[in-house]
């Protein structure tokens, strides 16, 4: 038998459509037990009841200060957190980076209304108890329960809006068949990073997009601004039109770091394009993001950027993490 703690942060999952605004999460996590496997007990706290979309940086510290507090309790043996399929990868990252216990960290959700004719929810719940559960699966950090469905945190993705499993990428780490999970595969961590600071909860990292005619004004504004950090969201292999490079070289010059992502769905960036494309804007600066997508690539960035980390030492320690 395991102990679980199950925080509660709202999200579809908590959420109910009764009203003519719009469904509105309102439900404490105790009202998701129904299903729970029988042989664990499960303890339930609320640390928020929102729709992951209205987050903020320092409501994910705060999660990441719950999961924290959980597992220093010796007698939790694995840790669920409810959360929105909106920005679940976000939260989930930041909780993989710096979880630094061997509880398993398993964070899952709804895509229907928990008044819905047909609620995901409980199921998800379920499954994501079983995986917390597991002694399988400790020391594999944060991971996402989700239709059967259990992978790593780092390169997860909501990929589909409505779908019964909206996640795509990431590692599938086990699976449910019947009533049993069954572990695949286990992941290369990399060691934990401290827990967010207090600045984290201000910090501005920016996202700009390339796209065919983009200007760089967004992200010469984003700059002067006072962002702490830009993530340029380039094409393909991580490519941009004209006057980038420059814009990269002045904002790196200034101080700014500068994260060289893609808005391609999944791949790697891999610089290789002259004229203004990754070549040069790596050579102007910027820090290619590897595998992680630009929203991952943002809350790495801001996580190191609350430590204090210098732009002269950025580039090295974001490449070690990404």
């Amino acid at each position: 038998m395991a102990h679980i703690q199950i925080l509660g942060t709202g999200g579809t999952i908590a959420s109910r459509s009764g009203t003519t605004i719009g469904a509105v999460a309102s439900d404490r996590a105790e009202t998701l037990l129904d299903g729970v496997p029988g042989e664990h007990t499960v303890d339930t706290l609320d640390v928020l009841t929102t729709g992951s979309y209205r987050l903020t940086l320092a409501d994910l510290r705060l999660i990441a200060e719950s999961v924290r507090t959980t597992a220093a309790d010796d007698r939790v043996d694995g840790i669920v957190v409810t959360h929105g399929t909106d920005t679940m990868e976000e939260t989930a990252f930041l909780l993989d980076l710096v979880h630094d216990s061997p509880q398993p960290v398993v964070l899952t959700g709804a895509q229907r209304t928990a008044d819905s004719p047909d609620p995901d929810g409980p199921r998800n719940v379920r499954e994501a108890v079983l995986a917390a559960a597991s002694p399988e699966l400790r020391g594999t950090g944060a991971l996402i329960a989700f239709g059967g469905i259990v992978r790593t945190a780092r390169g997860a993705r909501k990929a589909h809006t409505t779908a019964a499993d909206p996640f795509s990428g990431g590692s599938e780490l086990a699976h449910l068949t019947g009533d049993g999970l069954v572990v695949t595969a286990l992941p290369r961590r990399r060691p934990a990073l401290p827990p967010p600071g207090p600045s984290f909860d201000t910090g501005r990292v920016e996202i700009v997009t390339a796209y065919p005619g983009a200007t760089t004004h967004l992200f010469d504004a984003a700059v002067a601004s006072g962002a702490d950090a830009v993530v340029l969201a380039g094409t393909g292999v991580g490519n941009a039109g004209p006057g980038f490079t420059e814009s990269v070289r002045r904002a790196v010059q200034a101080g700014c770091p500068v994260v060289l992502s893609t808005r391609t769905p999944w791949g790697p960036v891999v610089p290789r394009y002259g004229n203004g494309g990754g070549t040069d804007l790596v050579a102007a600066g910027a820090v290619p993001s590897g595998d992680l997508n630009p929203f991952q690539a943002r809350i790495l960035a801001a996580l190191l950027l609350s430590h204090g980390t210098s732009p002269t030492r950025f580039p090295d320690t974001f490449t070690r993490y990404r």
